[in-house]
């Protein structure tokens, strides 16, 4: 019950040891606090603010209530459970303002403040998690209490530093420029959208992500794995080019999977599988006397794209957007760089 729910401006006695039911068909104070669970001094307090009034006094000045008492106090106690202020309470009670208004709108002031505390729960699960610094534990609140419009924002800024400005070979046409069909998709891809009701993971994830995108470094690492992407040129492949990092699963998934040690005779067609598949992307003819370039130009790309921040980041953009967890690549990148190296002039 609440504090201010519990003090009266009254002493009298009410009939606090009358009979149950009065002759007049009224409860006494007394009775209505045992039908009600409520102690008499609340059932006083709201009497006295008129919520839940008298229906009559006795002829000593004692407090009687009639049946319908009971529902009114019940339906109070349940208000204010809810957390409603008392003067919201009383024009609901003398029906100045309907329950389901009400009620609507305190729902939508308690779901600011469970937004809120999500926000803090995460920060503050973050900081116990990670032993971060206060200087890192003031901007992961920050990061937080950003709006929506400036999350879009720092995400844009960071979009805006990998892909902005890449300019891609000219026989490829404007079809597929940055400002295409393909580079649109990948930003896409790569565009968090936090929701208005985030749990406390999702808030966790943006945090982090937010800080991954603000780190100077990692931008610069996936500005080069645009640029590089951009200037591979397909040559006669018809339709955006596929997708690199996929290629690379699916050739070298099967042979990771079989426990194949990449230094192995038996790693060898898979790295000439890869090898072959790259030199299409390339656009150069698959001959002997090409291999070493293309084995030199897939470990250089290959070693590019293995940064753990990569998986990081994609790993969080899932669990902002609500998308299934992506497969890590590091195990078959890691796999491939080696290979590669121990093949490569």
């Amino acid at each position: 019950m609440h504090g201010d729910d519990l003090h009266s401006h009254h002493s009298d006695g009410d009939g606090l040891h009358g009979e149950s039911l009065c002759g007049d068909g009224l409860y006494s104070i007394g009775e209505l606090a045992r039908r009600t669970g409520l102690t008499v001094k609340t059932i006083r307090f709201y009497s006295d603010r008129g919520i839940v009034a008298p229906t009559d006094r006795s002829p000593a000045g004692y407090r009687r209530y009639d049946t319908t008492a009971v529902a009114r106090l019940e339906l109070v106690r349940t208000l204010r459970d809810l957390g409603l202020d008392l003067a919201t309470v009383r024009k609901v009670m003398e029906r100045e303002v309907s329950l389901p208004e009400v009620a609507a709108a305190h729902a939508e002031a308690l779901s600011v403040q469970i937004r809120v505390l999500r926000l803090r729960h995460a920060v503050l699960t973050a900081v116990a998690e990670r032993g971060s610094t206060p200087e890192e534990t003031e901007s992961m609140h920050k990061l937080s209490q950003l709006t929506e419009e400036q999350r879009r924002d720092l995400i844009d800024d960071f979009l805006n530093a990998v892909f902005g400005e890449i300019d891609a070979p000219p026989h490829r046409g404007p079809e597929i420029s940055p400002a295409g069909t393909e580079f649109t998709a990948i930003v896409r891809s790569m565009t968090p959208e936090l929701p208005d009701d985030p749990h406390a993971e999702q808030v966790r994830a943006w945090v982090e992500l937010a800080e991954l995108s603000l780190d100077t470094d990692f931008r610069a690492t996936v500005r080069r794995m645009v640029e590089e992407y951009s200037a591979e040129q397909p040559g006669a492949a018809v339709g955006p080019r596929p997708d690199l990092a996929a290629e690379v699963r699916a050739y070298v998934g099967p042979a990771l999977a079989a426990g194949i040690d990449p230094a192995a005779p038996q790693a060898d067609p898979t790295v000439a599988a890869l090898t072959a598949r790259y030199a299409t992307v390339l656009g150069r003819p698959d001959t002997p006397e090409d291999t070493p370039l293309v084995h030199r130009r897939l470990l250089h790309r290959l070693e590019s794209m293995n940064d753990p921040r990569r998986d990081r980041y994609f790993q969080l953009l899932a669990a902002i957007n609500g998308w299934p967890a992506p497969e890590a690549l590091a195990p078959v990148l890691d796999w491939s760089v080696r290979a590669l190296r121990l093949r490569t002039c």
